[in-house]
């Protein structure tokens, strides 16, 4: 769990340890939570689930086997995790915290496990046992041999015949626990097994509608489903019913792919809440996902009722975060007004009664359906006492908790959600039976950190820091500053991220970050794919702008960015620029790069053809777009058309307006495009076209792509690769040593990587 960085560079940032949101009991005395590393000496991830104990501030293993997963806190202090079965099923195993065994790494290794009823020790066999009281210890009696997960324990409370995740309980009146998990079912509403399909002769794939693919896969037969049960305690032990289809027999899908999870659905004593894409519209060309509930009692009815749908007069875009009140009796939730538009405005909803699906009430509801509060929370949950709702909402580069009273949510009040915690981003937060609220976050220099917020104080406290704030990494707050300046139509705000060893009398060389969305934004975070920190310890300031299109600076330049992609973020782009030039002293701003992903690269492109693209010395696009039309082969075609007003055959002007490919003749500056193969969004033609132009007109360029890789580049060594190709194509055009040159790894993937045979043209090593 140590984290040692001499340096902060790409290595450090993707070896060190990634602990996942905490998950804290009812009192929050003590935290679950994940946690997985990356060993590039061993080519090897490993993974834990462990538990803080808040007070003494001492993390515990609870296991090491690397597959398990969902760890979930029952009412009276047992945890239940998934873990796979044999045959492609899932075990769930339900204990104390601290009486799961682990796996062990083929090595001598001892296993104690508490809570043992009658177990007798063994005097054969490949392990040897004692007993002390209920306490179990085995120990192999072979250095190679190591304790099996699930046999030793014997607290698998049920197997479930496919693979799946995202648990959820919810406790029942009759001591018995409401048991969700997602995963996919067949056409028949039966569970999905991977290792049960019968190979097909043939690999065509055959369709009538679109989608046809989604992100990163192509679409088949299977849809993603609730599967839900009861869970019983008899004795000492648990055992799972079996599990029964939420959605059979619907056409209805939950979670919502491809990122919907926990927070597309949630569970009480009254019944389970989720949100499903209309089953009448095309998914790809519209986003109107609609909110749902279905009423249960025990949890043990093997044929569901019929999903009942929530009303919600004048709003028809995607509903997200059902979540109920304690009492299980309201559902409070999120939704959008526009149907074919992911980055509208989500506003608050109650459903002030479940058992009525048009008692629905808009909180903070306006004649205009815009709401009074222009903020776009991303998540809602109810107080543990119900008299209170908290949000999540982006506000200035930055993700914040907001509360509001529960009774102003119901209609006809003034009061507007307050502000009550603004630090960082928050990934996730949890109410507390004392009425305090358990935080995961993290910032731009500090990977993992966990937080109270005292509601009665209005204070919020650090318990846990996985980076030590950030001096782990060798990184601290003082390298982190913001800047606003005059944009083309707004004040435009940019985070400004220096080196570590920052000097004042010096210049440094720039590095402009342009983020993706484009309805997104820069926000205090930390990140393993675009770490502003990382290009800072190569010896940049780097200056990410929010520009035209951004989100939490208000509605209005969220949407002011539709039918201007080239236009109004351009000015701002380029005001950033000069603002930096005019009022930076210690940046080198002839000594500049610019980078970008997703609508970052389209910008990059955009920039390459116009008047700022002469200012760089090297540009980096990632994914971006090429050519416009090209985005009638994206996946979710919604996108363009909102974006570029309308679809291509009717509004064509505007998409040949912003096209980047018709200004080719301008490029110039050295350029590397990264694009990967399992992009469905931007097809990697986007890459290879924007490479060929390059390579033609003779400009300095390389081409990179990862044929595993999606929109992202997620596994390590692709990474670091990533990195290495990024930081040597930008460090060598600004005077900095390449990072082939400070890693000897780094420098060996990029060997392996080049592809240029001899007497080709291109540059090596």
């Amino acid at each position: 769990m140590t984290i040692k960085a001499q340096k902060f560079t790409p290595e450090a940032l993707l070896s060190a340890p990634r602990r996942g949101d905490g998950i804290p009991n009812a009192d929050g005395s003590k935290v679950l939570y994940s946690v997985s590393t990356y060993d590039f000496q061993d080519h090897s991830q490993s993974s834990e689930i462990r538990v803080l104990d808040v007070a003494s501030k001492k993390s515990t293993l609870v296991t090491d086997n690397a597959d398990a997963s969902d760890p979930t806190w029952l009412e009276n202090g047992d945890v239940l995790i998934l873990a796979p079965g044999s045959n492609g099923t899932t075990d769930v195993l339900v204990g104390p915290h601290d009486s799961f065994s682990t796996r062990g790494n083929g090595i001598s290794l001892c296993v104690t496990i508490g809570h043992v009823p009658e177990f007798r020790a063994s005097r054969d066999g490949p392990f040897s046992t004692t007993v002390v009281k209920d306490r179990v210890t085995i120990c192999p009696r072979e250095k190679k041999s190591r304790p099996p997960f699930t046999d030793i324990c014997n607290y698998t409370a049920g197997n479930i015949d496919g693979s799946v995740s995202g648990v959820k309980v919810a406790s029942l009146a009759n001591g018995s626990y409401a048991f969700t998990v997602t995963g996919n079912s067949n056409p028949d509403g039966s569970i999905y097994n991977s290792e049960k399909v019968t190979s097909s002769q043939t690999t065509g794939r055959l369709y009538g509608a679109i989608f046809v693919r989604h992100w990163d896969s192509y679409i088949t037969q299977q849809r993603q489903t609730i599967f839900y049960g009861n869970l019983k305690k008899g004795g000492s032990h648990y055992k799972l019913s079996s599990v029964a289809n939420l959605l059979k027999g619907t056409n209805l899908e939950s979670p919502v792919p491809q990122f919907g999870s926990t927070d597309n659905f949630d569970v009480s004593s009254s019944g389970i809440a989720f949100v499903s894409k209309d089953p009448v519209l095309q998914p790809a060309v519209y986003t109107k996902i609609n909110p749902y509930f279905v009423p249960l009692s025990d949890f043990t009815a093997s044929t569901p009722p019929s999903p009942i749908q929530i009303q919600t007069s004048g709003f028809n875009g995607q509903a997200t975060s059902p979540v109920f009140s304690p009492d299980g009796k309201q559902l409070a939730f999120l939704r959008r007004q526009n149907e074919q538009y992911e980055s509208d405005k989500l506003q608050l909803f109650v459903l002030t009664n479940v058992a009525e699906p048009n008692s629905t009430v808009n909180a903070l509801a306006t004649a205009d359906r815009k709401g009074a509060w222009d903020r776009s929370p991303s998540s809602v949950f109810w107080s543990h006492d119900g008299k209170k709702l908290y949000l999540t909402a982006e506000e200035h580069g930055r993700v914040a908790l907001f509360t509001l009273a529960a009774s102003s949510a119901f209609g006809n009040s003034t009061s507007l959600p307050k502000k009550v915690f603004y630090d960082g981003a928050i990934s996730s937060a949890y109410p507390l039976s004392n009425g305090d609220v358990f935080i995961s976050g993290s910032s731009l220099v500090d990977n993992s950190i966990y937080f109270y917020y005292d509601s009665a104080s209005g204070n919020a406290d650090v318990i846990s820091s996985n980076s030590k704030n950030g001096a782990a990494f060798g990184l601290s707050r003082d390298q982190v500053s913001e800047i606003w300046y005059p944009g083309a139509a707004e004040q435009i705000h940019a985070w400004v991220v220096k080196p570590s060893n920052f000097s004042a009398g010096q210049k440094y060389p720039l590095a402009y970050l342009i983020h993706g969305g484009p309805q997104g934004a820069w926000e205090d975070s930390w990140s393993t794919r675009w770490n502003p920190a990382v290009f800072a310890e190569q010896g940049y300031v780097v200056i990410a702008p929010n520009p035209t299109g951004s989100t939490g600076y208000g509605q209005a330049l969220t949407d002011a960015i539709q039918g201007e992609w080239g236009g109004l973020p351009y000015v701002d782009i380029v005001k950033g620029f000069e603002y930096i030039e005019a009022n930076l002293d210690y940046v080198d701003t002839s000594n500049a790069v610019e980078l970008g992903a997703s609508y970052g690269g389209y910008m990059t492109n955009w920039i390459q053809g116009h008047e700022l693209g002469r200012k760089f010395k090297a540009l980096i696009t990632h994914d971006g777009v090429f050519s416009m039309v090209s985005q009638l082969a994206s996946e979710e075609v919604w996108f363009p058309f909102h974006d570029l007003e309308g679809p291509y055959w009717k509004n064509p002007s505007s998409w040949q307006k912003w096209d980047p490919s018709a200004h080719t003749g301008n490029w110039s500056t050295p350029h590397l495009i990264i694009h990967n193969e399992l992009d469905y969004r931007l097809t990697i033609a986007e890459g290879l076209a924007a490479f060929n132009v390059l390579q033609e007109r003779g400009v300095e360029s390389e081409f990179l792509s990862f044929p595993n890789e999606n929109h992202w580049v997620l596994k390590p060594e692709n990474s670091l690769l990533w990195h290495t190709a990024v930081l040597d194509f930008i460090n060598k055009h600004v005077g900095l040593p390449t990072y082939s040159e400070q890693s000897s790894y780094a420098k060996q993937l990029r060997g392996e990587a080049w592809q240029n045979r001899k007497g080709d043209l291109g540059r090596k090593i």
